[in-house]
């Protein structure tokens, strides 16, 4: 065997133990829902990735620190423990998009959904395509979400005011099991968003941060 073939062989090795690492320490995954319907689906792009990176220091996740984008009619959803869904507008749910996103959270998938305000009517409308049967319902303060690694004995917790009105968890569950979280009037992804963003005091985004690694640790524990 050549010198040179030997260098070679030797590339591949080390080039092929440093992908198997990676994926040992980054063995999570946390994915962007890229829906249909004209909305912002792509809102925030720095929330995740600071969210991410804040489990992965504060509750000992090894999740990786670049989300993934899926979208819902797609067989790669599986792939993901936690998906999160994001917007402003217009959301649309083709037959496929429903069936798919239905078997997915049936099959034991995890949809966190953060209203970035003024989504929720087009929401509600689309899950019923999802979940016929199912309803969301208000998730109260004792649920265990609000306290599964920062104590939250208020329960969601408020970001930004927009309107005023109070901020509340709503949920859907397949055989006691909650499957989707609807995170509305609170705006955690604003406050995972980097600090120049909004300029958000410190206090104001840890609180979001925190709330965004109990929802992680959650689904990952239940």
């Amino acid at each position: 065997m050549t010198l040179s073939l030997k260098r070679s062989k030797l590339s591949v090795a080390i080039l092929l133990f440093g992908i198997g690492m990676t994926a040992s320490i980054h063995a999570q995954e946390i994915a962007v829902l890229k829906y249909k319907g004209g909305g912002d689906w792509y809102g925030n792009p720095t929330s995740l990735p600071n969210l991410i990176s804040y489990c992965n220091i504060n509750i000992n996740t090894k999740l990786n620190p670049q989300p993934q984008t899926v979208e819902p009619d797609s067989p790669d959803i599986y792939q993901y423990p936690l998906v999160h869904m994001t917007g402003h507008g217009n959301v649309f749910f083709s037959e496929n998009d429903a069936e798919n996103l239905r078997n997915y959270l049936i099959s034991g998938g995890f949809l966190h959904i953060d209203d970035n305000y003024g989504m929720e009517p087009y929401l509600v409308k689309e899950l019923k395509k999802v979940f016929p049967n199912k309803e969301l319902i208000e998730l109260p303060k004792t649920h265990p979400i609000f306290s599964a690694a920062f104590k939250f004995p208020e329960g969601l917790p408020k970001i930004h005011e927009h309107d005023g009105k109070r901020p509340q968890a709503f949920g859907m569950f397949e055989n006691d099991r909650l499957v989707v979280l609807f995170t509305y009037e609170s705006d955690l992804g604003n406050g995972w968003e980097d600090e120049e963003v909004y300029n958000d005091p410190f206090e104001v985004r840890e609180k979001a941060l925190k709330m965004g690694a109990n929802i992680v640790k959650y689904v990952f524990e239940n």
